[in-house]
């Protein structure tokens, strides 16, 4: 695996381990010489991710729409710094990047893109692995609702299984890699229940 495109916060939340995590995840892409493509802000986890990779040796591609140049405080000091003109195009542009998806802790933002790409998967758009760091619990309600929904008929099994779920970077790093090296299974045929 060559890149992995990473979904965060712009903040720091309130637990000191998100940072640590954050940090510890960008150092070890580095070190594995997987290049971090992600939000492209120097502000919060994306900060420190990014600062994590880059002290550390790595490549960084970060993609940003104007619209949140300032806001989000784009990071100057990258690889790669991509200016788009929309949110659908920086996502576009991150997946495009990217050869798997981690999701670590974040808010609307970080939830959008992982679930946007999780759809995409569903629907047979790509077979790339994606994963969650599961910081503290941080995710565990979120993991309960996509097990009710998928007890309630709204998802298969199929596809929560594509969800990794780890809850420290290096662990959850291998079983991407590992997932990546196998072959992903055939989307079923229908992606819904049609009686």
């Amino acid at each position: 695996m060559k890149s992995l495109a990473v979904f965060c916060g712009s903040s720091n939340g309130h637990a000191p381990l998100y940072v640590r995590h954050a940090r510890e995840l960008g150092r070890a892409l580095a070190l594995r010489d997987i290049t971090l493509v992600y939000g492209g802000g120097c502000i919060g986890l994306m900060g420190q991710l990014a600062d994590a990779a880059l002290l550390a040796g790595g490549k960084v591609v970060g993609v940003i729409p104007k619209s949140l140049l300032e806001r989000e405080v784009a990071h100057l000091s990258l690889t790669e710094l991509i200016v788009t003109e929309t949110m659908h195009e920086r996502k576009s542009i991150m997946a495009d990047r990217a050869q798997g998806f981690i999701a670590l802790p974040g808010g609307f933002g970080t939830l959008d893109e992982l679930f946007e790409i999780l759809t995409w998967a569903q629907l047979g758009i790509h077979t790339r692995p994606i994963a969650l760091l599961n910081s503290g619990g941080f995710f565990d309600q979120l993991l309960g609702w996509i097990n009710h929904v998928a007890n309630s008929g709204f998802i298969r099994q199929h596809d929560t299984d594509r969800l990794l779920v780890g809850t420290e970077p290096e662990q959850l790093l291998e079983l991407l890699l590992a997932s990546h090296a196998v072959d992903a299974p055939p989307s079923p045929p229908k992606w819904a229940d049609t009686r």
